[in-house]
């Protein structure tokens, strides 16, 4: 008698999921768990989900489970992280991050070096004493390789400049509305005055009004707190300068490394802009001193990124080293993602290194962040969101990461994977980008609620880009 067969189908394997949101305008009704297929991926939920909601137009959606973004099929995941499927698992949606579309790019003369915004969210005017804070127009500030500060706005025009370093601008940033900090390769930090058209097309004015020395190298970074009036300095000669805005809060500058133009300018009694030393020189690095920024949440603390491969933290108010951090590779930029407890570092081995400052870290990186073909120079948290981040790279390229887009590398490591490559607009067209990002290196970053991310590069290009809301 012939053997029969089973032709039933298999039973699919299913899980029982419980969608929830913090989004109030995509909530669902409280419906309880549902029973899902365990192969089901982002894309299916995404439509299952906006078939509860009812949407007219759907809604691009994101999968959290346990802080993790759902990268396979839900089998898979649960497989991974050691999850039961005969568990309820909390699946929480948020909408999906829109693509940095390219909407503007403004030319410079020379390589950007640096690049910052001033606008109504931006950090200058939220960290402002006052409580009545005038309405700005916003502005785009660009330093460059020719010494020059340019101050744009919206429709692609200079709206003021700056010229009175001697060589090559490495960093800018707004302090406040009114008042720029500058610095580069001639070894000073600028303070100048900003008189702003507040319609934001009426031309406006960058004027000098404080030099202060006390590094005997380039400046390679600067950070400032609106607050505070506190500037810090990394610099090439190994150490931070600690600074004001305020020229009476800062002594005298060294007379040894003033330019040799003082002595003509005092024998022609000709006018010259102030000139002060730093309130402190911080000391501890081996070498080259890359990036240096705040704590956000405490301002008598920094850290500094160096070539020495280190990361120090800093008491600004004993001047003191209080932790050092020691990595396997040199180290270019640095940020404080301050939610997250996190320093964000960006290393000359082409990727970004999470390092927990916290002194009850048990391992010195938290999380690696891949990607990158090339040495990662500047990074800029998202202002609206503790989870991402943006960095530019000598590849010739921004790219935006979200810490929630994790794997599990080998071993213990936690990777995570760019969620938007941003490229130059000005490398379109070309059939490949160049080798190492030749001609469109990527020096600066920064992420503004209102404008966008904003970068500056080789290209000698101002580029914007911005996401839907």
């Amino acid at each position: 008698m012939a053997a029969t067969t089973d032709a039933r189908p298999e039973r699919t394997a299913q899980v029982r999921i419980h969608l929830t949101t913090r989004s109030d305008d995509i909530q669902l009704p409280e419906t309880g768990p549902i029973l899902v297929p365990t192969e089901l991926r982002r894309y299916q939920l995404s439509t299952l989900v906006n078939r509860l909601l009812e949407t007219t137009q759907p809604v691009p959606l994101e999968f959290l489970i346990n802080g993790q973004f759902l990268r396979t099929s839900l089998d898979e995941f649960l497989t991974q992280n050691g999850i039961s499927a005969e568990t309820t698992v909390n699946v929480e949606y948020v909408r999906a991050l829109i693509p940095p579309l390219h909407v503007a790019s403004y030319e410079h003369d020379d390589w950007v070096s640096s690049v910052d915004v001033l606008s109504n969210t931006a950090k200058a005017i939220r960290m402002q004493e006052s409580k009545r804070k005038a309405l700005y127009a916003p502005r785009i500030l660009s330093g460059s390789y020719d010494g020059m500060l340019r101050i744009w706005n919206e429709s692609s025009e200079v709206v003021a400049t700056g010229t009175a370093h001697t060589s090559a601008v490495k960093a800018a940033k707004f302090l406040t509305p009114t008042v720029v900090v500058s610095a580069g390769i001639d070894r000073t930090v600028r303070i100048w005055k900003h008189d702003y058209a507040e319609t934001g097309y009426e031309k406006g004015s960058l004027a000098p009004t404080l030099e202060l020395y006390g590094h005997k190298s380039s400046i390679e970074n600067l950070a400032v707190h609106t607050r505070t009036s506190r500037i810090l300095s990394a610099s090439s000669d190994h150490t931070i300068g600690l600074w004001s805005n305020r020229k009476n809060d800062l002594p005298a500058a060294a007379e040894s490394l003033l330019p040799i133009a003082n002595k003509r300018r005092k024998l022609s009694n000709a006018q010259q802009c102030p000139q002060r030393g730093p309130l402190s020189l911080l000391q501890g690095h081996q070498s080259q001193v890359s990036d240096v920024c705040f704590d956000e949440k405490d301002d008598t603390v920094a850290y500094s990124s160096s070539w020495d491969h280190t990361v120090k933290t800093w008491d600004l108010t004993t001047s003191a080293c209080v932790d050092t951090r020691t990595t396997s590779q040199s180290l270019f930029s640095i940020c404080h993602l301050s939610d997250a407890g996190l320093l964000a570092t960006g290393t000359s081995a082409r990727h970004i290194s999470l390092i927990d400052p916290r002194a009850s870290a048990t391992t010195i990186s938290a999380m690696t962040l891949r990607g990158h073909t090339n040495a990662v120079v500047s990074l800029a948290e998202d202002p609206r969101s503790p989870h991402q981040l943006v960095s530019s790279s000598h590849d010739g390229t921004c790219r935006v990461w979200d810490l929630r887009s994790v794997k599990q590398g080998s071993g213990t490591e936690r990777t995570g994977e760019s969620v938007y490559v941003i490229e130059r607009n000005s490398a379109k067209g070309r059939t490949k980008r160049p080798e190492a990002g030749d001609g469109v290196k990527v020096f600066g970053v920064c992420w503004d609620s209102t404008v966008g991310i904003v970068s500056g590069g080789e290209d000698k290009m101002v580029q914007i880009n911005k996401g839907g809301e």
